[in-house]
């Protein structure tokens, strides 16, 4: 089952039919219980769509692309 994350885009311009989406995550330590956060940068690849910097958005783990890149964009996240 492929992973699903959510994220947001914090680079568009530099690359073609790519962009990078910063996710973060947040976890309680098991011994100290302090909650840890923690972010990661994915080069994505756009699937056709066309993304806005900033925007919200949900990417799915792909066969590997090319070098670095290994998700592609589902679309952008449903804000209620």
């Amino acid at each position: 089952m492929p992973k699903i994350l959510s994220g947001k885009i914090i680079e568009t311009g530099k690359m073609a039919k790519t962009v990078k989406v910063e996710v973060k995550t947040q976890r309680t330590h098991p011994l100290y219980k302090k909650v840890i956060k923690r972010s990661k940068n994915y080069l994505v690849d756009l699937n056709g769509l066309e993304p806005v910097l900033g925007q919200l958005v949900r990417i799915q783990e792909t066969k590997p692309l090319s070098k670095k890149k290994r998700f592609k964009l589902l679309g952008d996240v449903k804000v209620k």
